[in-house]
């Protein structure tokens, strides 16, 4: 028996110097990636506190700090982050590796006992979605900043999608997760959430998603629209397509209105009848046009008729004679119509 007992805590010495080494070894990864490591106290020190919160989200509440060399961070607390730190590097170091002028930059974290944090660059000009339904704002930065956004965003997420050396999907593009700079460049923040917060609900929650059918992708609900995949984003970047193209057009209001109208069904209409009855748009309205044609392309059902990222890139590029028009997008799938209609119920919920 004492031996039985001896072996035991022979095994889990060996379990735990095993685990202390790995952490070791991840962390002086980190260092060579560049990424601070703090500890609690100092990140209190950086924010007074936690005194000027920025916003809050499924994965934690962000807080406005400054380092001692005069520089604005963000330090973003994470909550229902478990385990003994390993999955929590691994995902710090794959954040850092990314490297793009439309990626949020990760600077450091913090691993200190239970506390989990991670410290980006400040974006000063906030999140795209204050840009898109406050009318100052948009008096102030102007309609013409948009369509930038739009492909700034797209070279985003085709870097998540293509340029890493492992395929990153975001799985909650959103404009709440779009962040501007001083220079009001848009940089693609919160990829690689899920995997560092554990919570007992999904991050991609049906109260999180807004808007008629929100941004979440119909493979999230259920494998019967098809895998989820880099087209679950495409999904999400169509969605807020739409949404950035009717909130300056202060058209979408008119489609919420009526309970029977499913949002893109109203777009696709609108759009096809502006076609069919009118000559040629330019200047705003075309490219109003343009990218309403693009969202409605990235939020077809069914994955494989979404564009990836890098055609979407070029189909923003292109003038409106030579895009095609795509399917009118459909509510319910064509092969699993129970599954769907669950989804249905889904949507209704969330714009309740």
């Amino acid at each position: 028996m004492y031996r039985q007992k001896k072996n035991i805590r022979s095994a889990i010495f060996r379990i735990y110097s095993s685990n202390t080494s790995n952490i070791d070894e991840m962390l002086r990864k980190c260092e060579s990636l560049a990424l601070k490591r703090y500890k609690y106290s100092q990140l209190k020190k950086i924010t007074r506190s936690f005194k000027d919160e920025l916003g809050e989200g499924g994965y934690g509440v962000v807080h406005k700090g400054s380092l001692q060399d005069g520089r604005m961070v963000a330090v973003k607390l994470l909550k229902g982050s478990k385990g003994n730190g390993e999955d929590f590097l691994n995902e710090v170091m794959s954040i850092g590796r990314t490297s793009h002028v439309n990626i949020v930059s990760l600077l450091g974290f913090c691993l200190d006992g239970s506390h989990r944090a991670l410290v980006y660059e400040y974006m000063s000009n906030g999140s795209l979605q204050k840009h898109i339904y406050s009318e100052s704002s948009k008096e102030a930065i102007g309609w013409g900043m948009f369509p930038r956004f739009a492909i700034g965003i797209a070279q985003g997420l085709e870097y998540l999608h293509q340029g890493c050396n492992t395929c990153i999907i975001h799985f909650d593009i959103k404009p709440n997760n779009i962040l501007l700079d001083d220079e009001l460049c848009p940089k693609i923040a919160d990829f690689g959430m899920a995997k560092l917060c554990h919570l007992k609900e999904s991050v991609l929650s049906m109260a999180e998603a807004r808007g008629t059918v929100g941004f979440i992708t119909p493979e999230v609900f259920s494998r019967g629209f098809g895998l989820v995949s880099t087209k679950s984003d495409v999904y999400s970047y169509g969605m807020m397509l739409l949404e950035m193209v009717q909130g300056n057009n202060d058209q979408k209001g008119k489609a919420d209105s009526s309970s029977e109208t499913f949002f893109p069904h109203w777009v696709w209409d609108n759009l096809a009848r502006e076609l069919h009855g009118s000559e040629a748009k330019y200047g705003t309205e075309e490219i109003v046009r343009r990218m309403t044609l693009v969202g409605l392309w990235c939020i077809q059902m069914n994955p494989e008729s979404r564009p990836s990222m890098s055609r979407v890139i070029e189909m923003l590029e292109r003038s409106m004679g030579e895009l095609e028009m795509p399917p009118r997008p459909f509510l319910f799938s064509p092969v699993h119509s129970t599954t769907a209609s669950s989804y249905a119920s889904a949507q209704v919920m969330m714009s309740s």
